[in-house]
């Protein structure tokens, strides 16, 4: 069952909601990538830090107070009105709330942990429960009051990516009606510091498939989405009836892989990720000629590039343009499987179908196989309907490929004017 991505709120170091992100994006822009030395000692780090303000959580849910969730919201606002006219049209308990994290409010908890190892006693702000992973979808749950199934993924760099696909399942199982769906992680010393003891970070903006790569560079990142069973009526109509922006967007298939080959270490020949791209254009009905575009995972790590590119190579074996992101946003963890969707959402969207150009040295891994990367100025090969391709794979042997593309809107679809309870008003916050 395809299942519609209607509406996309995101914030990144690219910047905050579609206009700016989709800019930045096509342009291949990395200067959200900045250097900071505030997050491991003695070491500057380039990291995708979102610098955008962000909205200040409501009070009557204060104890939700994180960076974490305040990623979250800022998405959330971006659609505010799309979210409400789901609640609208479907009721508050037919819409479920799904996204994957790796992070939660690991932050706070650490700083509060800290604070009771220096003095004896947790500070005021300090709540335990922040620091669930399940804590990003109870705030969200909570914040436009839903009843409907709230949980977390957190399967490493497969989170995000995941939820969708577990999104997608409450629709077909009918549980669900619409599900807000995506990823949200926020940067904090554990992980910076976790990855820095496994040796994996670059001391440079990362370098994906290049012989010179030295590892990954972190960033944060918040990516949202509204899906359901069928199109939705856009809260701002595209200008114009042909143009990308007027044709529905859909998850067209997902695939997932477990090869549990190594805690940390990918299969060498990407067994597993071959199985999860291929699961997904079985899933789509789709052959491998039939995709535009891959959105690698590309972490510029030695295992994982090498890994990548003899997967890609045996299941694209015509080729196919693809580029790595993680160099304009740094690896987003918990949230890359989202946003690196929601980078296929806008493309799709795009009138001028712009690719993301691969940022690296070009001087290529002679122990990779050879890739069509996307260089400036490239865009999708051919009219309308699209496919595109996004690849996420995490510690432990966990792959996930989702394909994204356009379909038509049946006119039966489209919704009625009658709604199940009036609209609610818009979540009310303020900025910092």
């Amino acid at each position: 069952m395809s299942a519609y991505l209607n509406a996309l709120g995101l914030v990144c170091a690219l910047g905050r909601g579609k206009q700016e992100v989709g800019a930045a994006l096509s342009a291949g822009d990395p200067s959200g990538m900045r250097a900071e030395d505030h997050w491991l000692p003695g070491r500057s780090l380039p990291v995708g830090a979102v610098t955008a303000a962000l909205p200040n959580i409501p009070a009557h849910l204060a104890q939700h107070d994180t960076r974490n969730n305040r990623l979250l919201l800022a998405a959330a606002l971006e659609i505010d009105a799309d979210i409400q006219a789901a609640i609208a049209r479907f009721g508050h308990a037919r819409i479920g709330v799904v996204l994957g994290t790796s992070t939660s409010g690991i932050e706070e908890a650490s700083l509060g942990i800290g604070e009771f190892l220096a003095h004896g006693q947790f500070p005021p702000r300090y709540d335990y429960r922040q620091q669930e992973l399940a804590a990003p979808a109870s705030f969200l749950s909570d914040c436009y009051q839903l009843s409907g199934p709230s949980y977390a993924i957190s399967t490493a760099c497969t989170s995000s990516a995941r939820a969708l696909l577990s999104a997608r399942r409450l629709l077909e199982l009918g549980v669900c009606d619409a599900v807000l769906c995506g990823g949200v992680d926020s940067l904090c010393r554990l992980t910076l510091n976790g990855f820095a003891a496994l040796d994996a970070l670059s001391s440079e903006r990362c370098n994906p498939f290049s012989r010179n790569r030295q590892g990954i560079s972190i960033g944060e990142a918040a990516a949202l989405f509204v899906m359901t069973r069928e199109p939705l009526l856009p809260t701002q109509a595209p200008d114009c009836e042909d143009c990308p922006a007027a044709r529905p967007v859909a998850l067209l298939g997902a695939g997932a892989s477990s090869d549990a080959y190594h805690i940390s270490a990918p299969q060498p020949q990407g067994l597993g990720a071959q199985a999860a791209m291929r699961a997904a254009l079985l899933d789509a009905s789709l052959n491998p000629t039939q995709i535009d575009y891959l959105n690698l995972h590309g972490t510029a790590t030695t295992h994982n590039d090498s890994m990548e590119s003899l997967a890609v190579d045996a299941v694209f074996p015509q080729g196919l343009p693809c580029s790595s992101t993680k160099p304009l946003t740094g690896h987003t963890l918990g949230a890359a499987g989202a946003l690196e969707a929601a980078f296929c959402w806008l493309i799709l969207h795009d009138p001028q179908g712009r690719l993301p150009p691969h940022l690296w040295d070009g001087q290529a891994d002679p122990a990779c196989a050879a890739l069509q990367l996307v260089e400036a100025g490239m865009v999708l090969p051919r009219p309308a309907p699209h496919r595109l391709m996004s690849n996420s794979f995490a510690f432990g042997g966990s792959n996930v490929s989702l394909i994204l593309g356009h379909l038509d809107a049946p006119a039966e679809s489209q919704p009625s004017t009658t709604t199940q309870q009036s609209a609610p008003a818009p979540v009310q916050v303020t900025h910092v």
